[in-house]
């Protein structure tokens, strides 16, 4: 059981270590934003944001 919860531990760690790469190696690193209105393929394709769509409904 220990086995088990330790190596859970590492993989978890590993994983975290691998995602944070862009952040450690580069100076000013940071994460790319994940909202819908940052992405411009989907505005391209008309996709807003859920509470954008929303808004719009309300004004209809």
């Amino acid at each position: 059981m220990i086995g088990t919860l330790l190596l859970s531990v590492l993989i978890i760690a590993i994983a975290v270590a691998l995602l944070c790469v862009k952040v450690i190696a580069r100076k000013n690193g940071r994460f790319s934003s994940q909202h819908v209105h940052d992405n411009p393929a989907l505005r391209k394709l008309g996709i807003h944001c859920v509470i954008d769509q929303d808004r719009e409904e309300r004004a209809n």
